[in-house]
């Protein structure tokens, strides 16, 4: 997982180095890391966890009766109310405008530092879903009305996988873990999608495979059969013809499902989701979906 010093978590939570140090001393409700310089390292489910509890001493808990709960239980009441609070959290629509207009008027160097400062103080998977993707997302409608050139597209959508990739890269790995391949089959090059799933099965726990756009279905079968995945997980979003899904399903079924259970997602996976249903292929409609999946499997 993503790892934090002492005063980037105090950032992130909003909770004293002092008050930090005190709970975790007293209640032993976090057992932060070391790094090689002797720095405590903390995790996302900590900062999650954390929060949690600022929240509820603020409305009047103790945190010792809070402590008594048990850090799983807690852990578990943490998430959600994440989940709560993130779905009723709207986009962070004044800085998405900023970014835009930054980039509308070529001030790429303004669009830096304002997306750095704004991931500075947030966890990566809250940043992600409130203004990482809607941002892809929003530039992408521009870029496809006309208002925006496709250079600007690309910068934004470079930025954005930048990000995610740096996210991806702080994880360590663990051979014990569920391996999951995430990629995205050949004529797929908007990838932005695939490495977010990427990201929610690192983030929950899996080693993650990413192996990017524009992979050829056979080439696939052959880096499954060497690996063996738990779990192969792909992004379809280019539109083609009734025919040509058909030919990707049946592919998928002949050459990857008797190696690793499949799942897809993407505007063309739910246009054409009675076809993979029909091979045993699981269509997942969105990110909650998939989150939920991917938290359920065996570690």
């Amino acid at each position: 997982m993503a790892m934090y010093r002492i005063q980037r978590f105090s950032k992130l939570t909003g909770i004293s180095t002092h008050v930090i140090r005190a709970w975790e001393k007293r209640y032993g409700l976090v057992d932060p890391t070391r790094g090689a310089n002797r720095y405590r390292l903390y995790r996302d489910e900590d900062v999650r966890l954390f929060r949690y509890l600022k929240s509820q001493v603020d409305q009047g808990m103790s945190i010792g009766q809070l402590a008594e709960t048990g850090r799983e239980t807690l852990l578990r009441l943490a998430h959600q109310d994440w989940v709560r609070s993130a779905a009723e959290t709207p986009h962070s629509e004044n800085l998405i405008s900023e970014l835009i207009q930054a980039i509308q008027e070529g001030n790429r160097l303004g669009f830096q530092r304002k997306l750095n400062g704004a991931l500075a103080v947030i966890p990566f998977e809250e940043a992600l879903h409130r203004f990482l993707l809607p941002l892809q997302e929003r530039v992408g409608q521009l870029w496809h009305d006309g208002v925006m050139g496709v250079a600007q597209e690309h910068f934004v959508s470079n930025q954005v996988k930048q990000k995610i990739f740096s996210a991806l890269n702080q994880f360590q790995l663990s051979e014990g873990d569920p391996h999951v391949v995430v990629a995205c089959p050949a004529q797929e090059w908007h990838e932005i999608s695939a490495m977010t799933a990427a990201y929610l099965c690192a983030v929950r726990g899996c080693r993650v495979h990413y192996l990017g756009a524009n992979l050829p279905i056979p080439e696939l079968a052959k880096f499954c059969e060497q690996f063996r995945p738990s779990y192969v997980l792909l992004s379809l979003t280019v539109d083609r013809t009734l025919t040509e899904a058909k030919m990707i399903v049946k592919e998928l079924a002949s050459l990857i499902k008797p190696l690793a259970p499949i799942g897809v997602g993407g505007q063309f996976a739910q246009a054409h989701s009675s076809l993979f249903w029909d091979e045993k292929i699981t269509v997942f409609p969105d990110m909650q979906s998939l989150d939920a999946f991917v938290r359920s499997l065996p570690h």
